[in-house]
């Protein structure tokens, strides 16, 4: 299969967590008979210094053109970097929000994993995670409170402020299908997070979830409402398989479930549209002050490429190789700084990326 990459490396850290993402992609390319071709595209502040501002026309038309666009990260330091001094719509991180709109990127899909090797960063007690937990947060991007109607006035002489959290079935349908299609792809069930003893919105949510439900016999939905799956993730989080919810609530929840990992720098995320096509990055930041130096953790970016593998191409064998490989190299005690224990051997960022591809 000849698989069209749209490569975004971002800033800081971003060129060198990419590079052992293509140094990893490019061996299973090799194992299992594929064709990487990669289109090099600028955004953020590496955009800003060629261009002059974080997102072309032309890098938007470009990125349409691949299958699936992996990304670094974006972004520098907003105290000291000169990309903060332009106004907010010339900053690194409106190319991020810029191209997400262009490409129509409506779900957001988090995996909190917790790698038995890793347990000793988990916050929560060792009789909960005994084994390890893996979840998938899939949230609606596009709707709901954050792209609401909002205004402030002065009502009888006392400020009010306004925010509108609306949804149609449309919205609803579009996400419920991509989180029973993942389901499908993992342990067949799916835990729809609502408030519908409350709000209008979420009792519209859960009927439409429900008939989506309809369509998938083999997966097993079950409803949850906000507050408890908040305090579930902390109390018993192997329960989850995949967890579908709207856009404030998966916002909290997902940050929530990457802190139970322990561990950020192993995270992925993918965003979505109503086609194959996906954008990829991890879930960390750029982390400017330890760019160049060659300690970066670049496992939740090969992680990000698993996930495009998987949910972009339908190359589930491939994916698997990968995070098997992820898996076998912190079984043999090989880590980075940010996830380094007593005991262990402490490694940087290409050798790391080195034995990911060792594994594969």
């Amino acid at each position: 299969m000849n698989l069209k990459i749209g490569i975004i490396k971002g800033d800081g850290i971003g060129p060198e967590i990419v590079s052992e993402a293509q140094k990893v992609l490019n061996k299973v390319a090799e194992k299992y008979g594929h064709q990487c071709q990669y289109t090099d595209l600028l955004l953020g502040g590496a955009s800003i210094d060629v261009h002059g501002v974080p997102l072309t026309d032309e890098t938007v038309a470009e990125a349409k053109k691949c299958d699936a666009v992996l990304m670094g990260s974006i972004g520098g330091d907003a105290k000291t970097s000169p990309w903060y001094q332009l106004e907010p719509s010339k900053r690194p991180e409106a190319g991020l929000l810029r191209i997400r709109k262009e490409l129509n990127l409506f779900a957001n899909l988090r995996p909190a994993v917790l790698y038995d090797e890793l347990k000793g960063a988990c916050p929560l007690k060792e009789s909960i995670t005994e084994g390890g937990f893996d979840m998938m947060i899939m949230r609606e991007l596009t709707g709901g409170l954050y792209f609401g109607e909002r205004k402030t006035v002065e009502e009888n002489g006392v400020m009010t402020a306004y925010d509108s959290l609306t949804y149609n079935e449309n919205e609803i349908r579009r996400i419920a299908k991509r989180a029973f299609d993942i389901a499908m792809k993992r342990r067949k069930k799916v835990t729809s997070v609502d408030k519908a003893n409350v709000l209008d919105s979420s009792r519209l949510w859960r009927k439409v979830v429900e008939e989506v439900a309809k369509e998938y016999p083999e997966v097993t939905l079950e409803h949850m409402l906000v507050d408890n799956c908040a305090m579930q993730l902390v109390k018993d989080p192997k329960q989850f398989d995949v967890i579908l919810t709207e856009n404030m609530f998966g916002d909290i929840l997902s940050d929530e479930a990457s802190m139970v990992t322990g561990s950020i720098g192993m995270l992925a995320s993918a965003s979505l549209n109503e086609t194959k096509f996906g954008l990829y990055e991890p879930s960390g930041g750029s982390a400017p002050d330890i760019a160049g130096k060659g300690i970066a953790n670049p496992i939740a970016t090969i992680l990000s490429a698993a996930m495009m593998l998987r949910f972009s191409f339908d190359l589930d064998k491939e994916a698997d190789a990968i995070e098997n490989a992820v898996a076998e190299v912190l079984k043999k005690g090989y880590r980075t700084i940010d996830i380094m224990s007593e005991g262990k051997e402490q490694i940087g960022t290409a050798k790391m990326g080195d034995l990911i591809a060792r594994y594969i």
